[in-house]
């Protein structure tokens, strides 16, 4: 099931549960807008190359729409258009003053030279400069982009509104980025863990792990779930996996990954099969990859109590119903991996106020944003008797068509 279709079918179901008007349920899931654009450039060698840029914005009821860019081969219409909607789930769980958003550009960046990235950076911004902003749409990195593409964006869409960092986040910090940004979704994602584990009589502490997706997110999620005191026992990336029943060191398997671009070769762990990653013997199990990856196939042989979702919809419908009936509980992406849009907001604050927060201020903020979370959606779930997943669900579809009717829009 494609990720428009899943997202569509969750959306639906917590609009059953909270007994949405028909016409207010369908004017929630239609996109406010959606954008095209091409995108030629002159290449290195004097050619020229034309790409596709895609922006969609789902809703603004409860303030700017929020959401990344992404540079990849496969930038899909469907795909961004469910992206962008589940941003606008996650910024109402979160309960930050954002909407949702997603964009991207059809193009593999590792065939660009960085010259080549930065004129389609600018030229993608040149397309759109008038439909994004400060108190409009604010986009952030996402796949294949980073802290440098924001800057170009940051620097092109000034040269026709003036000089603008709230416009993007994600942006180096001597440009206004925020500190504490680049760990921000893998510390959401601890503390989202230690809320749900707390939940349950556990904590992180002892717990074993195993973290699908050694990039940014499962990096940062694996170095902060063993300072405190988790034992993280197989990870997997694009170069491989590996496991250590005893719990592998994760500074060392940082500083090997750093020097060789990925875990493989590393000799404090034994090389398995990636695609076993998933089902390996642990008590939380965090994919924190691409969408998709638990299956019907897969959820059968899964072993983990948890699931905490770090990655953008990882687990399809059918297995989430496997999963359920196994009494596996799940936390859900636009729960668990919304520590990064969370100090996104924090970010664009600091931007807007001009005045820069310490990254303790950053870090405790964010726990207490998650922290909060987590107690709402666990509301949410014993008013509507529901799992963790349309207890998240309905709590975003609630707050975001309550802000729609209170806007007025039926006028």
């Amino acid at each position: 099931m494609n990720a428009l279709v899943a997202t569509n079918r969750n959306f639906r179901l917590a609009s059953r549960l909270l007994g949405l008007d028909s016409k207010l349920e369908k004017s929630l899931l239609i996109p406010f807008r959606e954008i095209k654009v091409e995108c030629t450039i002159p290449k290195d060698d004097g050619t020229l190359q034309s790409y596709v840029g895609f922006r969609v914005q789902h809703d603004n009821a409860r303030g700017p729409m929020k959401g990344g860019i992404r540079y990849h081969p496969e930038v899909d219409p469907d795909e961004v258009n469910a992206l962008a909607q589940l941003m606008t789930w996650k910024t109402a769980v979160a309960n930050i003053p954002y909407g949702g958003a997603k964009g991207g550009i059809g193009c593999n960046p590792a065939e660009l030279s960085v010259s080549e990235l930065e004129r389609l950076t600018r030229v993608f911004t040149q397309k759109i400069h008038d439909l994004i902003g400060t108190h409009t749409d604010v986009p952030a990195p996402d796949m294949g982009t980073g802290p440098q593409t924001m800057a170009w964006i940051l620097d092109e869409y000034s040269k026709f509104h003036g000089y603008s960092p709230a416009v993007v986040t994600g942006k180096p910090i001597d440009l206004g980025g925020s500190l504490g940004r680049d760990a921000a979704t893998g510390r959401g994602v601890l503390f989202a863990t230690e809320a749900l584990l707390n939940e349950h009589g556990k904590s992180v502490s002892g717990q074993r792990f195993v973290i699908q997706g050694f990039g940014n997110v499962g990096s940062w999620a694996a170095q902060l779930i063993s300072e405190q005191g988790g034992k993280v026992v197989a990870v997997s990336d694009i170069t491989g996996a590996i496991k250590n029943s005893k719990g592998l060191d994760i500074p060392s398997l940082l500083k090997h990954s750093k020097e060789h671009r990925g875990i493989k070769g590393f000799h404090g762990g034994d090389p398995i099969d990636p695609n076993s990653i998933l089902v390996e013997d642990c008590d939380v199990l965090v994919p924190a990859a691409l969408g998709g990856v638990i299956n019907r196939e897969s959820a059968n042989e899964i072993k983990a109590k948890f699931i905490v979702e770090a990655a953008n919809h990882p687990t399809d419908p059918e297995a989430d119903e496997i999963l359920r009936k196994k009494g596996v509980v799940i936390l859900p992406d636009i729960y668990a991996n919304s520590g990064g849009v969370t100090v996104s907001y924090f970010e664009w604050v600091q931007n807007i106020q001009g005045f820069m927060w310490d990254e303790e201020k950053v870090n405790n903020e964010l726990k207490t944003y998650m922290t909060k979370g987590f107690k709402d959606v666990k509301e949410m779930c014993k008013t509507h008797e529901c799992d963790l997943r349309m207890g998240a669900f309905t709590l975003a579809v609630n707050r975001v068509a309550r802000a729609t009717v209170l806007r007025g829009w039926e006028a």
